[in-house]
């Protein structure tokens, strides 16, 4: 793994898509940016999917990342919904691939816990996590962009420079090598 990276999070929406990229410098994070791309008003499907994979290939032509994570689905009980939401991830991923960025994908709940510790975690919780992990200025006016920024933050911590394959046998060993995690 390398000790300068940077990384793309998305949080797939055929709505609003949330993103977020960090720095990776060492065994620091820093906030690049965070944002959304609105989609409500395309009312076709396709045109959706169109301006995700340009937008994403935006971001990656803008920022260069190294890798990028990204929400998996989850299942509903909508299946049409579920559908279009792998379709959203899918270009997302497909532009990923047109650059040669490597791909790691994260479930809803696995963010979560590795966000704020808890699997079940609300979206303004896991807001309020980074907005002080980070130290953001100002909470952002949609809730997706931090979703966007936890896809990034939590595919930091599981690859964690220096940490691979390592395993804690105590909560102090583990708050030793990441103090930046206990709030």
């Amino acid at each position: 793994m390398k000790n300068d990276r940077i990384i793309l999070g998305i949080d797939p929406g055929t709505s609003i898509m949330g993103y977020g990229l960090i720095h990776n410098k060492g065994n620091k994070i820093e906030p690049i940016t965070l944002g959304v791309i609105k989609l409500a008003k395309l009312g076709d499907h396709p045109l959706k999917l169109q301006r995700i994979f340009e937008r994403t290939l935006a971001l990656i032509k803008e920022y260069k990342p190294d890798e990028l994570a990204i929400e998996a689905p989850f299942y509903g009980k909508n299946v049409q919904s579920m559908l279009k939401l792998g379709r959203a991830q899918g270009v997302a991923m497909a532009a990923a691939l047109y650059q040669q960025v490597p791909i790691f994908e994260y479930s809803p709940k696995k963010i979560k816990q590795s966000i704020t510790g808890n699997g079940n975690a609300s979206k303004e919780q896991v807001a309020a996590m980074l907005i002080n992990l980070l130290s953001l200025k100002e909470p952002p006016d949609y809730l997706d962009a931090t979703d966007g920024l936890a896809v990034a933050v939590c595919h930091y911590f599981q690859n964690k420079p220096g940490t691979e394959g390592k395993k804690y046998n105590s909560w102090k060993g583990f708050i030793g090598d990441n103090p930046e995690r206990v709030g």
